[in-house]
C-alpha cells in the first residue's frame, strides 16, 4: 500500500496521478461517446482498439507470473529477498506490465472511438514514461544486477523501439 514505506514522494504522487487518469478513463470516454463531446472514431480504429486490448493482457498479467516482487510501489522491498527477474516477458522488455497496460489504455479509448479517451490515454502513458525513468535510476542504484540488467535488456517499453 502507499505510504507502507521506502517509496519516494515524486513517485507517490506519479502513482495519485495515474489512478486518478484511470479513473477518467472510464468515466470521461463513456460520457463522450453517450453525448458525443468529439467526433467519433472511424470502425477500423475501434476494430485495432479491441485488438490492442486483447494484446495488453498477455504481457501485463503474465508480468505477475514471471515477477512475484511486481508492485504498485516503486521500492526496493530487502525484506522480500527481491532480485532482478529476466526471464520470461522481462527477457523482451524492462517494463512489460507497463507495455500491457498501455495497449490497455489506447485500445479502450479506441475500441470506444473516443478522442477524449485516446487523449486521457496518451496523458497515462506520459505519466508511465516519467515513472519509468525515476523507477530504474531507483533500481539501478539500489538492487543488486540492475545495471547489468539494463545492457541485456535493451528497450524498455516496446520491443525494437524504446
Amino acid at each position: 500500500m502507499p505510504g507502507s514505506g521506502g517509496e519516494s514522494r515524486s513517485d507517490l504522487a506519479i502513482l495519485i496521478g495515474i489512478k486518478l487518469c484511470g479513473l477518467a478513463l472510464i468515466i470521461v470516454p463513456a460520457l463522450d461517446v453517450r453525448f458525443g463531446w468529439t467526433p467519433r472514431l472511424p470502425l477500423w480504429c475501434e476494430v485495432c482498439g479491441g485488438i490492442l486490448l486483447l494484446g495488453g493482457s498477455f504481457p501485463f498479467f503474465r508480468a505477475f507470473t514471471d515477477n512475484t516482487f511486481a508492485s504498485q510501489l516503486v521500492r526496493i522491498q530487502t525484506e522480500r529477498g527481491q532480485h532482478v527477474i529476466d526471464t520470461g516477458v522481462y527477457g523482451f522488455v524492462r517494463h512489460p506490465m507497463y507495455l500491457g497496460a498501455s495497449l490497455w489504455f489506447v485500445g479502450g479509448a479506441l475500441l470506444l472511438g473516443s478522442v477524449s479517451g485516446l487523449l486521457l490515454a496518451l496523458a497515462m502513458l506520459g505519466l508511465l514514461v516519467v515513472r519509468i525513468f525515476g523507477e530504474e535510476k531507483l533500481l539501478a542504484r539500489g538492487l543488486e544486477g540492475y545495471k547489468e540488467y539494463l545492457q541485456k535488456v535493451r528497450y524498455r517499453l516496446i520491443p525494437h523501439v524504446w
